[in-house]
């Protein structure tokens, strides 16, 4: 008897490896989880993100896919992956019964010259016993005006490409189709960049605009025209995920720069500026823009000169404006708000999570260098009048200083989200609210105009002239509190 189970093991082992025979039915098709792919718009030299869609087999035996192709052949602009094998022809791939194959496709953008976008469409064409199958593909391009670093220094410094002035030196971009920049581009000593209304700028990972010593950078939107910077990841799950680009750079000795009716989002940092501290006039002047969403800071000052009115900043990893280095600041009928922790973009199981530990704004007059010695810098100034600092945290106001230098910060009729004591009138002004309720529309989704409940309206210093707010709504003879005025 042991004979016969002896004789027995190797038979059964043998039909549990026998392979299930293909099915040739003609009538045998395919099942997908889509019959079409979008991609949204895709700038020219940049890859899109990977989408996926998934093809089935929900027949009772194996079916070979005697060829998958995309139909434009090598010409096609698409880039196909199945299962780990890529090419724009497949051939004699098996589905298992029941089992499925993932099929992920990218897309990148030819130059076109074209000003305004262009549909891209081509198929994905899954052949099974004579039957054709096809899932479609879309994509919207769009042509860019294209700065990549052309120049690379052997010295040590990062690669990197000029931004050109005309003649007169005082150089417009063009505004009739995006500008993208890669890496670091550079406007030079001397030169005036100038973006004019409606200008878009979108940054590559970790790119930065650099504005060299004596450089000058204008920014001139208009209300409904903003100048926007954004990352060159358009698609919907990009829309409003910080850190896609690094930041734009005012280096030290950089002059009489100016943003207004700027829209600066989704970066590392929205705006560096270097000392200018003893410069007479402001390195900066900001007016009617918004910076959001920012990894580290809205604005991040070392020792900078910067007066600004009717901003928002908001919605950053660290602070909304980390003013170091001593400096010279003039802020009036700003918005400072940071609900990072409360916002959905920044939530855990997103790949930009992290808990927000320091406050909306933090004030110092000095640095410690890579050895921790403390070199002292003044605070000339630090003046915020009719101003909202507000957020998630107990505390949104740090103060750090060294006694050697000066240290002159002051808020003049301001909602102030802190634990600290406001009654030194050298520091605190007339007006101050202690941690008053701005009641803003939805923080968490970066709207900061007024509820009829907030203790913001008509609670402003009357004698500060901002006469229109950031939806140029009439401020009338009692201010609110912050960017925004209420209207009845």
């Amino acid at each position: 008897m042991k004979y016969f189970f002896l004789l027995l093991i190797p038979f059964l082992l043998l039909s549990s490896c026998k392979k299930d025979k293909i099915l040739n039915d003609p009538n045998a098709k395919l099942a997908f989880s889509t019959d079409s792919v979008l991609f949204d718009t895709v700038f020219t030299h940049v890859g899109s993100v990977t989408k996926v869609f998934k093809v089935y087999n929900n027949e009772s035996q194996p079916l070979n896919i005697s060829n998958i192709r995309l139909a434009a052949g090598a010409a096609s602009p698409f880039r196909l992956n199945v299962d780990g094998n890529s090419g724009v022809l497949l051939k004699d791939m098996e589905i298992l019964a029941g089992d499925s194959l993932y099929a992920f496709v990218q897309v990148t953008v030819n130059p076109t010259n074209q000003n305004s976008p262009l549909l891209i469409t081509d198929e994905v064409l899954f052949e099974t016993n004579g039957n054709v199958q096809s899932v479609y593909l879309t994509a919207i391009g769009q042509d860019v005006y294209l700065h990549k670093p052309d120049h690379f220094p052997t010295n040590g410094l990062p690669p990197y490409s000029i931004i050109h002035c005309n003649e007169s030196r005082d150089g417009a971009w063009k505004n009739d189709k995006p500008h993208l920049i890669f890496g670091l581009a550079v406007v030079d000593s001397g030169c005036r960049l100038t973006m004019l209304p409606g200008t878009k700028v979108y940054l590559h990972k970790n790119a930065i605009l650099w504005v060299y010593a004596y450089g000058s950078l204008q920014i001139r939107g208009e209300h409904n025209n903003e100048v926007t910077f954004e990352g060159d990841r358009l698609e919907a799950d990009y829309k409003e995920v910080p850190g896609q680009w690094g930041y734009i750079w005012l280096m030290n000795g950089s002059l009489n720069n100016n943003i207004n009716w700027a829209k600066i989002k989704n970066g590392a940092i929205g705006v560096k500026v270097g000392d200018n501290s003893t410069y007479p006039q402001p390195s900066l002047t900001m007016t009617n823009t918004i910076i959001k969403n920012q990894k580290a800071a809205a604005i991040y000052s070392v020792g900078g000169h910067i007066t600004s009115n009717n901003c928002v900043f908001a919605n950053c990893g660290q602070y909304v404006a980390a003013l170091t280095n001593g400096g010279a600041y003039h802020f009036e009928q700003c918005t400072f708000a940071n609900y990072w922790d409360a916002n959905p973009n920044n939530a855990s199981n997103s790949s930009n999570a992290s808990s927000r530990a320091t406050p909306s704004i933090a004030i110092n007059n000095f640095y410690k260098d890579a050895n921790d010695v403390v070199h002292p810098n003044a605070l000339v100034s630090a003046y915020f009048g009719n101003c909202i600092i507000s957020g998630d945290l107990a505390d949104e106001l740090l103060f750090d200083s060294v006694a050697t230098v000066p240290f002159h910060y002051t808020f003049d009729h301001c909602i102030l989200k802190t634990a600290l004591d406001i009654s030194n009138p050298a520091h605190y002004l007339s007006g101050n609210m202690q941690n008053a309720n701005p009641a803003f529309k939805d923080a968490n989704t970066n709207n900061y105009n007024l509820s009829s409940t907030s203790q913001a309206i008509n609670n402003g210093n009357t004698s500060i002239n901002v006469p229109l707010d950031l939806n140029i709504n009439m401020r009338d003879s009692y201010p609110d509190i912050g960017a925004y005025e209420l209207i009845p």
